[in-house]
């Protein structure tokens, strides 16, 4: 798998996998996080390809303080073929370049069956809880 910068062509390819991998929701619009993405450190917004297919991505991002990473998806045919722990050591190396010192990442309650792979890559759960609340609406 060859690891690049997201580009305008991938815009289609990357929302279908987010929605194969059920990433979406009908409160974020895809194309409008991925316009609010490459104004922001696109150097961080990374696709992984087999060829010209996008089998896989991630939306990083650094505040000073903490990274946060966002839409990490490896298409399910290529689940368990390194593929996925490939992607996360190039965007933690890309992070730690600009001195991050720590990654916190979100998984979604309906999704716990991902923690094995965060644990295998030495991610540990946060005694904390994640809230939120939407400053700007999403059109769809």
């Amino acid at each position: 798998m060859k690891i690049r910068q997201f580009t305008q062509g991938d815009r289609q390819a990357v929302i279908e996998l987010w929605e194969t991998c059920e990433l979406t929701r009908p409160w974020n619009n895809p194309n409008t996080d991925i316009d609010r993405k490459i104004q922001f450190q696109p150097e961080l917004f990374l696709v992984g390809a087999i060829g010209t297919n996008v089998i896989a991505s991630a939306m990083a991002g650094y505040d000073g303080h903490r990274g946060s990473l966002y839409y990490f998806a490896v298409h399910p045919n290529h689940q368990g073929k390194g593929h996925g722990q490939q992607l996360m050591t190039d965007i933690e190396q890309r992070l730690i370049s600009l001195g991050c010192p720590k990654l916190n990442t979100s998984i979604r309650t309906t999704n716990t069956a991902v923690l094995e792979f965060y644990t295998h890559l030495d991610y540990i759960t946060d005694e904390v809880l994640s809230i939120g609340k939407r400053l700007i609406p999403d059109t769809q």
